[in-house]
């Protein structure tokens, strides 16, 4: 349990420190932003306590906003991504979840993939509908959810993949 939490908050400070120091200064053509620091949440123990996962997302994205000066846009799409985490986890591992005896490292890599795509989309539709708040720039929304999202899917596909650990 001692090793859980150390592990967890060593994660948690690198993809934080990661984020505010370099991925918030990279800006390609106005809209494209990576933000991998949501891979906190993506693997977080399946088997914690669910309340527990939603104060670490909301905390996550607090100290993102404050950062960024955002208005609490990073904590709420944080928040949200948490909180329905066990329905993507479900549908893109299936039994393995349902079983609690899955191991990030150990599924295939395309329901891995599956899984990250789900909640890179779903954090970054939030976030950008927050940020831009206007329903006639809708194309705007999902011009910078899509552009954002692969590389932000890429760019944790790559983190994912230096800092695996292989399964024996």
């Amino acid at each position: 349990m001692n090793n859980l939490l150390s592990v967890n908050s060593v994660r948690f400070i690198v993809l934080v420190l990661i984020q505010v120091l370099i991925f918030n200064n990279i800006n390609f053509w106005g809209y494209i932003n990576p933000y991998p620091y949501i891979l906190f949440i993506a693997f977080f123990p399946v088997k914690s306590n669910r309340v527990m996962i939603i104060l670490s997302g909301f905390l996550l994205g607090l100290i993102v906003d404050m950062f960024l000066d955002s208005g609490g846009i990073h904590a709420a799409a944080c928040v949200f991504i948490a909180y329905v985490r066990p329905v993507i986890l479900k549908f893109s591992f299936g039994t393995m979840y349902e079983h609690h005896n899955m191991k990030f490292g150990a599924v295939e890599f395309g329901s891995k993939m599956t899984y990250i795509t789900l909640l890179v989309g779903l954090h970054h539709i939030i976030l950008f509908s927050l940020e831009i708040f206007s329903l006639p720039k809708i194309i705007l929304v999902l011009q910078k959810t899509l552009f954002s999202g692969i590389f932000t899917i890429l760019l944790s596909t790559i983190i994912t993949i230096i800092f695996s650990r292989k399964s024996k």
